[in-house]
């Protein structure tokens, strides 16, 4: 079945940075675009960034744009978000996510908590 898990989250200080993996399992992982949403308590779900098939082409939020990165590694099934310039305003649950024939599918979620 399809898996998604996210891992690299943690506390770190406003300005710094953290790089976010997701390894999927159960599917044919270089026929799909990824993407990484995140939730902030209270607020409902977004969307950060997506990468298409073979990671030519990405889009990002207005909000992460210049200090965000997607990337994906075919060979190893793993797409990656790389986030620079944190700041306090980045802290939410963030998550991995693949459409695939009309089902979204997602991670169990990563907690990034910016914080001095």
């Amino acid at each position: 079945q399809v898996q998604l898990v996210e891992s690299g989250g943690g506390l770190v200080q406003p300005g710094g940075s953290l790089r976010l993996s997701c390894a999927a399992s159960g599917f044919a992982f270089s026929r799909y675009a990824m993407s990484w949403y995140r939730q902030a308590p209270g607020k409902e779900r977004e969307l950060v960034a997506t990468v298409t098939t073979a990671g030519r082409s990405t889009n990002y939020a207005d909000s992460v744009k210049g200090r965000f990165t997607i990337s994906r590694d075919n060979g190893k099934n793993t797409v990656y978000l790389q986030m620079n310039s944190l700041s306090p305003e980045d802290t939410a649950v963030y998550y991995c996510n693949c459409y695939m024939t009309s089902v979204q599918y997602w991670g169990q979620g990563t907690q990034v908590t910016v914080s001095s």
